[in-house]
């Protein structure tokens, strides 16, 4: 008997869109999405990954990483990305510059439609992300990584001594303005309303620390600078009053919105819409799982998503495992029947 490799086999759909079938199939190309590809390769499931609009996720927009490991005088965001895929790369990972724009999880294979291709998946890694909510104001676009950021932990180091400004009033800004003090002069937390709305422990800390100051019932109209952060256009929303301030960083924490919106209605999410999880990455459909940010509302750091990707690649290739020795069971059940069959029928003849 023939034995057919189906993986990665290509043919064409009803509409003429061409389909590819593949082992593994991982959405979304950062840390996670990436490591899951270096551990899906090296177990020879060929994965392919599906790069998503913001190749490399945000970890791409950071300058520096100091805080991944085996890096000890830092390394460029853009840099180790590239690292990443060049090892998934050589263990045979397909990186495709493509966005998924349908998917259907109803059955198996799963259906992920893209600009390009339908790929049919025996396994679907999904890492697409979370995107941290904007102010959309002058500047911040252009000064992101030169003193703009979205996290303190990632940039904090870069702003020793300096004098910055955070965004926000939850626990996010509040933990993170804290983290700040480690290294800056002063941080300034920036509110829009006339009081924050983090929990009490947090606030009480908050308070205690000298280096912290508040600007409440205030908005950035702008961030202004050239090459860096060199000052800040505020707005007071009660008088309307407009200010410029010198500050040195602008560090925005007013939420993060993950990149789940295709699998709304078909994957388990929480209140805040990041895609559900056991503790080995599966979600609530077998064959499906998610890492990274779009499954982590706490962590968010390079290292927590690499871990969670390699993680998802594993559970996928237990996963297949047990489905290829269900399928040879139920051969292996269907070929014993048939020879019982047989055999009752020469003994029908014999008789």
């Amino acid at each position: 008997m023939m034995d057919f490799n189906l993986t990665n086999l290509s043919s064409s759909s009803a509409d003429g869109q061409e389909e590819k079938h593949v082992k593994v199939l991982i959405l979304g190309s950062g840390p996670a999405g990436l490591s899951a590809a270096l551990y899906a390769a090296r177990a020879d499931l060929a994965p392919v990954v599906l790069s998503g609009l913001e190749h490399g996720g945000q970890v791409s927009l950071t300058y520096t990483v100091e805080n991944y490991p085996g890096f000890p005088e830092g390394v460029g965001g853009v840099q180790l990305v590239e690292l990443f895929q060049k090892q998934a790369e050589r263990f045979g990972a397909q990186v495709e510059f493509d966005t998924a724009t349908e998917v259907d999880l109803s059955r198996r294979p799963f259906r992920v439609r893209t600009y390009n291709t339908t790929y049919l998946a025996d396994t679907l890694i999904i890492t697409t992300g979370a995107t941290p909510r904007h102010l959309d104001i002058p500047g911040e676009k252009e000064l992101t990584g030169r003193g703009v950021s979205y996290c303190a932990t990632c940039d904090g180091w870069f702003f020793k001594d300096k004098e910055v400004i955070v965004v926000g009033g939850g626990d996010s800004a509040l933990e993170e303005g804290l983290f700040l003090t480690r290294y800056a002069k002063s941080v300034t937390i920036v509110h829009r309303r006339d009081e924050l709305r983090a929990g009490a422990v947090l606030q009480k800390r908050a308070a205690e620390n000298p280096k912290i100051k508040y600007l409440f019932n205030s908005v950035l109209t702008e961030i202004i600078g050239k090459e860096a952060v060199q000052a800040v256009r505020i707005k007071n929303v009660v008088t309307g009053e407009e200010s410029e301030r010198p500050i040195d960083g602008v560090f925005i924490f007013i939420g993060h919105t993950p990149n789940t919106q295709l699998f709304v209605g078909q994957l388990e999410m929480d209140a805040g819409g990041y895609i559900i999880t056991d503790k080995l990455m599966r979600t609530n459909i077998p064959g499906v799982f998610a890492a990274g940010e779009a499954a982590d509302p706490h962590y968010r750091q390079v290292i927590t998503s690499a871990g969670m990707g390699a993680a998802a690649a594993i559970q996928a290739n237990h996963f297949l495992d047990e489905v290829s020795d269900e399928t040879e069971s139920g051969k292996a059940a269907e070929k014993s029947k048939s020879g019982d069959f047989v055999a009752e029928g020469l003994a029908a003849e014999k008789v």
